[in-house]
């Protein structure tokens, strides 16, 4: 009976569904159009054609309740107003699933790590580099998950064990995704909607990406060689005694001629993107474009059949429909507190309520509700859409850089995905990686509370140095 109920209690503590959450907010909207007093701002247009609310202009309107219908007709409203940001996710998506079908990706990270074999001081920072170029370019999160087996394998032939193996990985990865300058999941989302120019900023995201990645290379390496001279030190000591090193038995892909050639075309689609980016304006349409120019010459180079490279191009897009449709859910939330009259409202008195805090202190507070917000809505390219409609307007009235808006989201989003137990990547590499949820969280906590500073320390001097 003990054990029921346990059982029982369990189950009323775990975190509801995404999806289940955005239509309860949906819904929580709703009812609040009955509750909150209308009300607007009146918005006039900046040079740069961006619309911007006029501070001491809100006033009362009258109500505009929502229907439980029309919450449920805000759903396909939703997916309209996000279209451009939703085909840009599934296509781009596509693109790296025709990449990966080469064979490209898994055979340059396995040669780079294997070459690394036996160099212990390299082989952590320069995993970890490597890693993090596919977070700050293409978003790389789940993708790591199938690295995670070789690198444990590895970092157990060395040593270290399967957290340093784990970690190299995954926290390199996490790195360039905090980062964030090319990602197109996270701050191209947002930067869409906060409607400053794509990728911009990205001087600034760099410097920041250095500071994190630095202090991440330095604390695996520091645990890792802690547990190299004492091995009592590993955090999963007890699983490491009966793990053995199983080296041999992984099938290391070779990296053949063609393989570089596919690097080579990702590479200079990339490079393509940028400049067109900051030469000609470029934004999501051309940006996709070009995209998918790069995956079918890469899948074409990489020895795929057409009918195999649109399989794999399917299968890419596929992977992300969670992710993709969440944004149009998302976006939901903000028809329904648009058509009932109240998202000025909740602006106007989250504004009133920091509006006399120093502006810094009110970036650190848009962080840190981005980082709760990111336990139920892990999806980062989901909480783009859901949060940056409240927070812009916010920004304008503070007299802030709508940049640091992003920032916040962006840095908010990252710092807690290796750690929330939400997180579907990371609970799947720990599970890959044979290591419990609880003793991951007593290896990586004091990292996490490093990238908070960090952050913050960040979001301070966007605010002083004024990035836009």
């Amino acid at each position: 009976m003990e054990n029921e109920q346990r059982v029982k209690k369990k189950s009323w503590l775990k975190v509801p569904h995404t999806y289940t959450i955005i239509f309860a907010i949906i819904f929580l909207a709703g009812i609040a159009s009955y509750i909150i007093p209308a009300g607007e701002f009146d918005r006039v247009e900046d040079p740069e054609g961006r619309m911007l609310v006029v501070d001491g202009s809100y006033h009362h309107i009258d109500s505009n309740p929502v229907s439980i219908f029309e919450m449920f007709t805000a759903v396909p409203m939703g997916l309209e107003k996000g279209a451009q940001i939703i085909f840009y996710i599934f296509l781009v998506s596509g693109v790296f699933g025709i990449i990966r079908s080469t064979g490209a990706i898994e055979a340059g990270v396995y040669k780079g790590v294997k070459a690394l074999e036996g160099r212990e001081k390299l082989l952590i920072p320069l995993s970890m580099i490597l890693f993090s170029v596919g977070g700050f370019t293409m978003g790389m999160a789940e993708e790591t998950i199938i690295f995670v087996p070789i690198g444990v394998a590895i970092a157990r032939a060395m040593g270290f064990d399967a957290v340093t193996g784990t970690a190299m990985i995954t926290l390199g990865a996490a790195s360039g995704f905090f980062g964030g300058m090319l990602n197109p999941f996270t701050v191209g989302v947002a930067q869409s909607l906060a409607d400053v120019p794509l990728f911009s900023g990205i001087g600034f995201r760099a410097v920041v990406y250095i500071f994190v990645l630095s202090f991440a290379i330095f604390y695996v390496s520091r645990y890792a060689f802690k547990v190299k001279k004492n091995p009592q030190a590993s955090v999963i000591y007890e699983i490491e005694q009966q793990a053995k090193s199983n080296v041999s038995a992984i099938d290391i892909p070779s990296l053949t001629g063609k393989h570089k050639l596919v690097f080579i075309v990702m590479a200079c689609g990339i490079g393509f993107n940028i400049y067109g980016v900051f030469n000609w304006d470029w934004f999501l349409t051309q940006l996709t474009a070009s995209f998918l120019i790069m995956g079918l010459l890469a899948g074409l180079i990489g020895g795929l059949k057409p009918g195999t490279i649109f399989d794999s191009f399917i299968d890419g897009a596929k992977a992300v429909t969670f992710g993709a449709l969440i944004v149009g859910f998302a976006r939901a939330i903000t028809v329904v507190l648009e058509q009932g009259k109240i998202i000025d409202t909740i602006v106007y008195a989250a504004s009133e309520t920091i509006g006399h805090l120093p502006h810094a202190i009110s970036a650190i507070g848009m962080l840190f509700i981005q980082a709760l917000l990111n336990l139920f809505i892990s999806s980062g390219s989901g909480q783009a859409a859901a949060t940056m409609p409240i927070m812009i307007p916010i920004t304008d009235l503070l007299g802030l850089e709508r940049q640091v808006a992003v920032l916040a989201f962006q840095y908010g989003d990252s710092l807690t995905n290796s750690i929330i137990p939400t997180s579907s990547a990371l609970m799947a590499y720990l599970a890959v990686a044979g290591i419990p949820y609880e003793k991951w969280i007593k290896f990586i906590w004091k990292m996490i509370l490093g990238w908070a500073l960090i952050a913050c320390v960040a979001l301070i001097a966007a605010v002083a140095l004024g990035i836009s």
